[in-house]
């Protein structure tokens, strides 16, 4: 349902790039990905765009929410990616208009250890308490956007969280076909289940006597000598 929430808005919201593929096998530290290509090359973002982008980065956690009742930390790289967006367009790029075209703060990418220490703030107390609201209130509103949409498709959402099980990887065009015509119309390969031939069974082991040691302690869990 976490993939399912970002692969749909993708899909409903204005001013997205193109979903290229959601997936829900793990790779590295990820439990499953969702990933979209721009049409052409870009070298600037709009506003909008990042708007939209912060919403469909919400939308993991809000699936989660709507479908369970209860959220899991796997929204943990989307919630730092969203926050570091909304805070550039606050403080570098112009895009608040309670805050102005200002810039606040140094922000020379230089890379250094202790970057984020040595960085010099030219700004007053005031300012950095209006630059956090500034920053809450983008993230609220994209939360708030991407909960409208996904209550307002629950249905697409079952379906594309069901297909994700049984098939693990969509591409954007079978998520197209969810939504317009509520089942898929290519849909890819099923996923071959392991072999149910059962294995012939084991020898039984020959019994050790075993070493007087003491009794883990309550609530611990054993772990290898």
């Amino acid at each position: 349902y976490h993939e399912a929430g970002h692969a749909l808005l993708l899909e409903l919201l204005p001013h997205t790039e193109p979903l290229h593929k959601v997936t829900i096998i793990p790779r590295g530290p990820s439990l499953g990905s969702t990933m979209w290509l721009p049409e052409e090359d870009k070298y600037t973002q709009r506003k909008n765009e990042l708007i939209a982008g912060l919403a469909v980065g919400m939308g993991g956690r809000v699936a989660e929410e709507i479908v369970f009742g209860d959220v899991t930390n796997g929204a943990r790289g989307d919630i730092k990616t969203a926050t570091a967006i909304a805070r550039r367009m606050v403080c570098e790029w112009g895009m608040s208009e309670k805050m102005g075209m200002v810039e606040y703060g140094e922000h020379e990418d230089y890379v250094f250890l202790g970057r984020d220490i040595s960085r010099a703030r030219d700004y007053s107390e005031a300012t950095a308490e209006q630059i956090d609201q500034e920053v809450r209130r983008l993230l609220d509103e994209a939360y708030q956007t991407a909960k409208n949409m996904l209550l307002s498709h629950r249905d697409t959402l079952d379906i594309i969280a069901k297909a994700l099980l049984e098939y693990e990887t969509l591409d954007g065009v079978q998520i197209k076909q969810i939504l317009e015509h509520g089942r898929m119309l290519t849909p890819p390969p099923t996923v071959t289940p392991p072999s149910s031939q059962k294995m012939p069974p084991e020898k039984p082991p020959r019994q050790v006597q075993a070493p007087d040691i003491a009794p883990p302690l309550p609530g611990a869990l054993g772990g290898a000598p």
